[in-house]
């Protein structure tokens, strides 16, 4: 798999256009629409099922009544992934004890990542699995997702640890649509997500 810069391109673009308003009251659904029976219709992250930490098979709709944040990493990762970790646990503290807010983490390197390894690492984190799935399944299928959720990863012997990836938390709704996107590895953009959760939030109690 070849490093897409138009996909990068637009990611930027987009991620640029969540963070021009300062304070906004919603958030737009990212990514590319398609036209389908003439009628435009917004991105939708396609269907996934991997193995989560107890080798249980999971999927994305097993997520249809919360929204989620998720991100790609692996666990020998010696650059960004550490710092992403970090920032992705400061938002869990904060929807710790909110049932609506879940999180996932995509292992790039399943061969090393099984299922074990990855309930060490959740551990070491000191995080509920229930709450934070840790998935780990078939690596081209990890890396077709990752496009889903307008990111890259994949394979590269040039990279530090052998992976070439994205280091945002993504935002995703109940209906599998993207919200917002955030940089793992800065810390000042971490208070954005945590708002753009409370906002996604506040939409779906608008609706009941």
């Amino acid at each position: 798999m070849k490093f897409n810069i138009s996909l990068y391109l637009v990611l930027i673009g987009l991620i640029m256009l969540s963070c021009n308003e300062k304070t906004p009251t919603s958030l737009p659904k990212l990514g590319f629409k398609k036209v389908i029976d003439d009628k435009e219709v917004n991105h939708v992250v396609k269907d996934w099922a991997f193995v989560n930490t107890d080798s249980i098979i999971v999927t994305n709709k097993d997520l249809s009544d919360v929204v989620y944040v998720s991100d790609f990493f692996f666990r020998s990762c010696p650059t960004i992934c550490p710092k992403v970790a970090r920032e992705m646990k400061r938002v869990y503290t904060e929807f710790e004890d909110n049932p609506q807010v879940k999180f996932v983490s995509f292992t790039l390197d399943p061969k090393r990542d099984t299922p074990q390894k990855l309930k060490e690492y959740a551990a070491n984190l000191q995080v509920n699995t229930d709450k934070w799935w840790f998935l780990h399944g078939d690596k081209d299928e990890t890396y077709d997702l990752t496009t889903e959720y307008l990111q890259i990863g994949f394979e590269d012997d040039e990279a530090p640890g052998g992976f070439n990836h994205s280091g945002k938390l993504i935002l995703t709704d109940k209906a599998g649509h993207l919200r917002s996107f955030s940089e793992g590895t800065d810390p000042d953009e971490t208070p954005k997500m945590i708002r753009d959760i409370q906002i996604l939030l506040k939409e779906y109690e608008g609706k009941k």
